[in-house]
């Protein structure tokens, strides 16, 4: 198939705006950046583990801070509602090729809104039944600059704007040549306006837009520096752990983080295999691809889950302490003190 990638962008992240305020937004090649968005907790975030389709986790916003509801969620929650992910407190699904995006009940469940987006196409090559996560640029999909991105399991990676009219709506599916990133979640970094997955070990950052870096996506080579020394036990338990990589970003200090999960099976109940996380690592990346270990990321707090990653400033989080990281999974809610690692 014949790309034409010197033609102007049809389609860009974010709607242009003639001013820049901000030094840490800058231009991509195709939309002028605008003023940070404010970032609060989530509605809602659906914890789910798409090879482990019968376990589902709610967390919800309530009194100031995310907490998992008191009950559990039918085995065939994902198997009924064919969820992809949250993000931004909106529920996405697939559903006979079509992508739905619900609004969270909240106090008015009679007038939940739903975007019915066009008929999706998959690739040649490709799977589009199981997706890793989704990914929106704003707030709302209700909003003209919108974009949401899906990341399915392999090669596909599909973004479209909601709010577009009927006509002009579409799906631009981008086939990824590069197997790293088949398996990672895809976000949405607003310093960059673009959207990133950090490939597998974490030594390659892939970043996708509707302009320039539309097919042939932006790389960044990250080197890992200032790691700790561990103990031979230490070192032999992170190699058996399953480990993913996750970037999260800071709007209030424009910083960006890579943090590595280490997670073991530590228990099997009723032939269900239980994991639990074993260690954390949280490296601050720079714009030449520096990535430096750190126990300390100041006033921030970091959550993480497997569908969605966001920092906040502690302050503005009920029950948070400063340098923690909040832990969000169908197998467990954990806070990690950063600094209170051990790694000797």
């Amino acid at each position: 198939m014949s790309l034409t990638l010197n033609q102007p962008p049809k389609l860009c992240l974010r709607k242009p705006v003639l001013v820049r305020c901000s030094p840490l937004h800058h231009s991509n090649g195709f939309s002028s950046a605008s003023l940070p968005q404010s970032q609060t907790l989530p509605l809602t975030i659906l914890c789910a583990d798409p090879c482990r389709s019968h376990l589902v986790r709610p967390m919800v916003r309530r009194d100031g801070d995310m907490d998992a509801l008191d009950y559990e969620m039918p085995s065939d929650f994902l198997e009924v509602t064919k969820l992809i992910g949250t993000s931004n407190g909106w529920i996405t699904s697939l559903v006979d090729g079509i992508v739905q995006i619900r609004e969270h009940p909240g106090k008015n469940p009679k007038q939940v809104r739903t975007i019915f987006l066009p008929p999706h196409e998959t690739l040649p090559l490709c799977q589009a039944q199981m997706a890793t996560n989704v990914a929106m640029s704003s707030s709302s999909p209700l909003k003209e600059e919108c974009a949401v991105a899906v990341k399915f399991l392999g090669p596909q990676l599909s973004i479209c704007k909601p709010a577009q009219s009927n006509a002009d709506r579409e799906w631009i599916n981008i086939r990824i040549s590069n197997p790293c990133f088949f398996s990672s979640p895809v976000m949405y970094s607003e310093k960059e306006d673009m959207f990133r997955i950090v490939g597998s070990g974490g030594h390659l950052v892939g970043s996708w837009d509707l302009g320039k870096h539309k097919y042939t996506p932006k790389i960044q080579r990250i080197q890992f520096q200032n790691l700790p020394e561990l103990s031979k036990a230490k070192r032999e338990l992170l190699y058996s752990s399953n480990t993913s990589e996750h970037l999260v970003e800071s709007r209030t200090t424009g910083e960006t983080f890579m943090v590595k999960w280490y997670k073991r099976t530590a228990k099997t109940i009723y032939g269900i295999e239980r994991m639990e996380t074993k260690a954390l690592m949280v490296f601050k990346i720079d714009e030449q691809g520096n990535a430096v270990y750190t126990q300390d990321i100041g006033d921030l707090c970091i959550f993480l889950t497997r569908s969605e990653s966001f920092c906040l400033p502690a302050s503005s989080v009920r029950h948070m302490r400063p340098n923690r990281a909040k832990l969000m999974d169908v197998d467990e809610i954990t806070i990690i003190d950063l600094a209170a690692q051990k790694w000797n």
